[in-house]
C-alpha cells in the first residue's frame, strides 16, 4: 500500500510542476488559482511522502518520488509546454525510468 501512496506522492509532484508552468504562462486571477494549485498538490506530494517514509527505506522512496516527479515533469513539459525532444534526451529519461524500477526491485 505504501507504494501506491508513494507514485501517487510522485504523481503530486508532476502536477505541482504543472501548475507553476501553468501559472508562469497566465496573469491576474488566473495564474494565482494555478499557484492555490500548486499550494495543494505541494502540501498533498508532501504529506504522501511522510506517510509512505514511515514503512518504506527513506533512501528508496526519496529517489523513487523524485524520479517519478522528473519522469512527469518532463513528459509534462514535452507534451504541454512544447520542451524539445531529441535522442538524448529520451535516452536518459529512459534511464532513469529503469533505474527506478531497479530500486523497487531491490527494496523490501
Amino acid at each position: 500500500m505504501n507504494w501506491i501512496i508513494l507514485i501517487i506522492a510522485g504523481l503530486c509532484e508532476v502536477a505541482f510542476a504543472f501548475c507553476l508552468g501553468k501559472a508562469k504562462e497566465s496573469s491576474g486571477a488566473e495564474a494565482n488559482w494555478w499557484y492555490v494549485g500548486f499550494l495543494i498538490t505541494l502540501t498533498l506530494s508532501m504529506t504522501l511522502l511522510i506517510k509512505a517514509t514511515q514503512s518504506l527505506p527513506l533512501g528508496t522512496a526519496y529517489v523513487v518520488w523524485t524520479g517519478i516527479g522528473a519522469i512527469g515533469t518532463v513528459l509534462v513539459g514535452i507534451l504541454f509546454f512544447k520542451d524539445p525532444v531529441h535522442f538524448w534526451r529520451i535516452f536518459f529519461l529512459m534511464t532513469l525510468i529503469g533505474s527506478i524500477v531497479g530500486l523497487k526491485m531491490v527494496s523490501h
